[in-house]
């Protein structure tokens, strides 16, 4: 599971320190734990930052609990006998998470940092898309 935060056209990036890459703040589903959950808890472990997911729900209607709908689900071959299944989310920090840079591993990072920084092609296109959908979702919370 991995989660794109978005605040003022910049992404929340780690820098993996077990990969040594930038990558949004993810990680597992623990067991007995809704993946919405499992989201918003790995970006507050990761980076401190608490959030909120943008996105679309399922129907909503009386009974069982609607969870959002991830942007995307991909599974990516970690060896030959494990398959890793990723949902994607987007989200927007609860509060304004000044710094820009929290750490030396953490911080906001803008499309044009990304050159410098190493940032995979993968993580710049969904980072690109993350901008562009919190930005119209949240302009039409303001109609």
């Amino acid at each position: 599971m991995a989660a794109f935060v978005v605040w003022r056209n910049h992404v929340l990036l780690h820098l993996h320190p077990k990969l040594g890459i930038w990558l949004p703040p993810g990680g597992h589903i623990e067991p007995h734990e809704l993946p919405d959950d499992a989201a918003i808890r790995e970006v507050r472990e990761e980076t401190g930052i608490a959030v909120r997911l943008v996105g679309e729900y399922g129907v909503r209607a009386p009974g069982p609990r609607a969870l959002v709908r991830p942007e995307g689900i991909q599974v990516e071959s970690i060896r030959p006998d494990h398959e890793h299944i990723d949902l994607v989310y987007f989200a927007v920090p609860i509060a304004d998470p000044t710094p820009r840079v929290l750490t030396d591993r953490v911080g906001w990072y803008g499309q044009d940092e990304f050159d410098r920084m190493g940032v995979l092609a993968e993580i710049r296109a969904w980072s690109a898309l993350a901008i562009e959908t919190v930005a119209r979702r949240t302009a039409a919370l303001l109609d």
